[in-house]
């Protein structure tokens, strides 16, 4: 199992990030999840739209909030991408946020049960037991053409670099 530590400080803790790294070129492995209600949820089900991976540790922080909402506008302006949210909530917490928020063109998918996404691609935080922040950007082929590890959890991601990314595939 591969491991990182201090390349994520949360509350100025550094934080041991336990998985594979994803870089750019990479194949994007499948991953599974549940859906806020309770189905399972695969990278496969995104067919072959462009993707966002939007990973959060919590729906329940602000910055994570944000985070969520502000990709949810943008999903308005994109055409044939599919944004997945990925935290380690419940998925009921994931279907409530949604509801309360007015997430409707995200699609939010817990890595609870079995940390599928978070060591596939490298965001588990093995001292919290959450995932750390950060982008994947994927074509339609499932190749990774960004990737943001953000650095400290309390940060935002660089929307506008992802955006871009997708934009530009």
């Amino acid at each position: 199992m591969d491991k990182r530590t201090g390349v994520v400080t949360m509350g100025g803790n550094p934080m041991t990030l336990v998985g594979k790294e994803i870089r750019v070129g990479d194949k994007a492995p499948d991953f599974t999840g549940l859906k806020g209600d309770m189905s399972s949820f695969s990278l496969k089900d995104a067919g072959d739209k462009k993707k966002i991976i939007s990973v959060v540790p919590s729906l329940d922080t602000g910055v994570c909030e944000l985070q969520t909402i502000r990709f949810n506008e943008e999903a308005a302006e994109l055409e044939d991408v599919a944004i997945i949210t990925v935290s380690v909530d419940l998925p009921f917490a994931q279907k409530r946020f949604c509801s309360a928020n007015g997430i409707d063109k995200v699609i939010t998918v817990s890595d609870h049960r079995d940390l599928d996404f978070g060591l596939k691609y490298g965001f588990l935080m093995e001292e919290v037991r959450l995932l750390s922040r950060g982008i994947v950007v994927l074509d339609g082929e499932n190749n990774v053409k960004y990737v943001e590890y953000v650095d400290q959890v309390g940060k935002h991601p660089d929307y506008d670099k992802a955006l871009d990314a997708v934009r530009s595939i």
